[in-house]
């Protein structure tokens, strides 16, 4: 494989990338050139958060922050907004967070969980930023268990008001973009309260209410104390704040009362009875600022990637045996191991995403009541599931990235420091990764609960058999889905079945099925009746963590196999993208050779050509390493360090 095709092989690339909202991305990328959209070093927390308030309002015209909420020509564009939001990520993350709070949280919260009243007060003047907006959930005590949220919401029918109040110092609100300075409104969660004529009030739930925290000079209201979280390991234009609230008083439209209602006496109504099903429909609606999330957290690592691998083909570094010169670092086996396995697994989890925003597209463009609830629960646990595993990978990126620059990557000037700073976060808001990733194993566990639901005693008597089949060839080492591929140690990558993607899906889907299996199995004691079910939960968390893993990169390999299928096959594109698959599929299987071999689906042979192969298809890559990243699109302004175009970079 060789980059004689150049431009014309990463443009191809590009576009399968870019996929459906290419138009948008470029429109990004050129606002980031214009704009000079970088991170930056040497500002002060106060000039970084302003010049963030200041980039945000220049990117009003551009229209996609209107293209994220309905009008009256149709039903907006949501595919483009997160895309818009997304491409951020090729310059400074600060921003992105700014405007996805603004935008994709609070705004979104408004639009989701209100009506039309909401909407005609608010929804304009927040895209227009003349309303400034917080998005008021994570609290100190309670984090991302937000049903057992502390703040409490208590109607008093006598004013026709609810009372917003921190009862508790772990019920301040924490952590939250905007709050510290920007933000003169938040959309709060909170408990609320309320009891009808002859009834006590009572507790309802969490739900959203929009709450004023400042008056026009930017004082704080009274009852409301904010303060600022300050320096923080990354995103320093964002002002990050926290927020108590004493007895504060907001009229009853402040409810966003799309799913619930409050009448002026008290009585509290819903359409979903129930509590929970409430809940997690309300939050459902608010899957956006999610997908924005892992879709922007994965721009960055691509940018990190970018900067390393243009690194490692520019920086020489001792002869070879009877060189003259020095050996470029991407020469080296070491370091392509350490890199190209990343630009394939970034391939990957990068058209996965494009997959996820058109679902969320698809379904948001609907109205609401034509909504396939099992659609929501499948989109829910899948954006989930990618946001996990696509941010967890941006951040190995950003500091394998970092580490493989050596020296040059320390330095702020190179912006790798400040990008894996920035990333570190990602893995923990809009939700922590490992509660992802149970979540998604979660979801599996559900639909292999309903598969077997309604199978009948002959039928259960046949799956217990074959669970107790399956366990036993595997003690035995006879159970080998790979069996088929021959044990040949020479063997090539391009000539073994490991490189048909048949074989790959059985070994991926395999092992995603025996770990939900076992996990059910597992979990299923918890109805004994001598059995402490907190305990067997406990002791099944990391099972359940393997099993939303090997799910995550199931649905990858899917992904990649999608955008394949969709390319002519006299594409340049087509056979790169094959071998990036393989490469995304060998190294994937090389990191967890430890299960496969423990559970026999792999013998000792087959593990040590996975490994060769590894190598096998680095050294493929290696000669159209520069074509990879560049068909990310990183704009070249993201690109203008110094470890990239001063020649003192490069050794003589």
């Amino acid at each position: 494989m060789t980059s004689d095709t150049g431009s014309t092989l990463s443009t191809g690339l590009r576009e399968v990338l870019d996929g459906r909202w290419a138009a948008t991305r470029d429109i990004v990328r050129r606002h980031i050139e214009d704009e000079h959209l970088v991170p930056l070093d040497g500002l002060s927390l106060a000039e970084y958060r302003e010049r963030m308030l200041g980039l945000m309002a220049a990117m009003v015209p551009l229209g996609f922050p209107a293209q994220g909420f309905p009008s009256a020509d149709g039903p907006g564009d949501p595919g483009a907004a997160v895309t818009a939001i997304e491409t951020l990520g090729y310059g400074d993350l600060s921003l992105m967070v700014k405007a996805g709070v603004q935008w994709g949280l609070f705004g979104g919260a408004i639009e989701n969980l209100g009506t039309q009243r909401h909407h005609d007060e608010y929804r304009q003047r927040l895209i227009d930023l003349e309303v400034l907006g917080c998005f008021a959930m994570t609290e100190t005590g309670h984090g991302s268990n937000v049903q057992a949220l502390e703040t409490t919401a208590t109607y008093l029918p006598e004013s026709g008001e609810f009372e917003i109040h921190s009862p508790t110092p772990s019920s301040r609100k924490d952590y939250i973009g905007g709050a510290a300075v920007h933000a003169r409104y938040a959309a709060v969660f909170a408990q609320l309260i309320t009891g009808g004529p002859g009834e006590e009030p009572a507790g309802r739930g969490v739900h959203c209410f929009v709450v004023p925290l400042r008056d026009d000079e930017g004082a704080d209201l009274p009852g409301v104390t904010t303060s600022d979280c300050g320096d923080k390991g990354g995103l320093p234009g964002v002002d990050n704040g926290r927020i108590l609230f004493d007895h504060v008083r907001v009229p009853r439209t402040a409810l966003l009362n799309r799913y619930a209602d409050v009448d002026a006496d008290g009585t509290y109504s819903s359409p979903i009875e129930s509590d929970n099903r409430r809940f997690f429909t309300m939050l459902g609606t608010l899957i956006r600022g999610r997908v924005t999330v892992g879709a922007s957290g994965g721009a960055a690592g691509r940018l990190a990637l970018t900067l390393a691998v243009k690194y490692a083909l520019r920086r020489r570094q001792f002869a070879g045996p009877g060189d003259d010169g020095e050996l470029l670092l991407l020469d080296y086996r070491a370091h392509q191991r350490r890199l190209l396995p990343l630009v394939a697994r970034a391939y990957a989890f990068a058209l996965a995403q494009n997959e996820v925003t058109e679902e969320l597209y698809e379904l948001q463009v609907r109205p609401a009541d034509e909504a396939d609830p099992d659609a929501v629960r499948r989109l829910e646990a899948k954006a989930a599931a990618i946001k996990a595993g696509h941010t967890s990978l941006a951040s190995t990126a950003a500091i394998e990235a970092r580490t493989a620059c050596g020296g040059a990557g320390y330095m702020a000037e190179n912006r790798l420091p400040l990008i894996r700073d920035d990333l570190d976060v990602f893995t923990t808001f809009e939700g922590d990764n490992l509660v992802l990733t149970q979540l998604a194993a979660k979801q599996l566990l559900t639909d292999y609960a309903a598969d077997i639901d309604h199978l009948d005693a002959a039928g259960w008597v046949r799956f217990v058999a074959s669970m107790a089949r399956d366990v036993a060839l595997e003690k035995t080492g006879a159970r080998q889905l790979v069996q088929t591929v021959r044990d040949d140690s020479d063997e090539a990558p391009e000539d073994s079945d490991l490189s048909h993607y048949s074989a790959q899906l059985a070994l991926f889907t395999g092992r995603e099925d025996h770990l939900v299996r076992t996990a059910a199995a597992r979990l299923r004691r918890a109805s004994d009746d001598d059995t402490d079910a907190f305990e067997v939960f406990t002791s099944t968390q990391d099972h359940l963590i393997k099993a939303g893993s090997a799910h995550i990169e199931r649905i990858a390999l899917e992904s990649m196999q999608a955008a394949l299928a969709g390319l002519p096959k006299d594409s340049p594109a087509r056979d790169t993208l094959e071998t990036v698959r393989d490469l995304f599929v060998y190294s994937a299987l090389e990191a967890d050779l430890g299960w496969f071999l423990m559970h026999r689906f792999v013998s000792v042979e087959r593990a040590k050509a996975i490994r060769r192969g590894v190598n096998d298809l680095c050294a493929r890559l290696r000669p159209v390493a520069g074509d990879l990243v560049d068909a990310f699109g990183v704009p070249a302004v993201a690109l203008d360090v110094p470890m990239l175009t001063s020649d003192a970079a490069t050794a003589p």
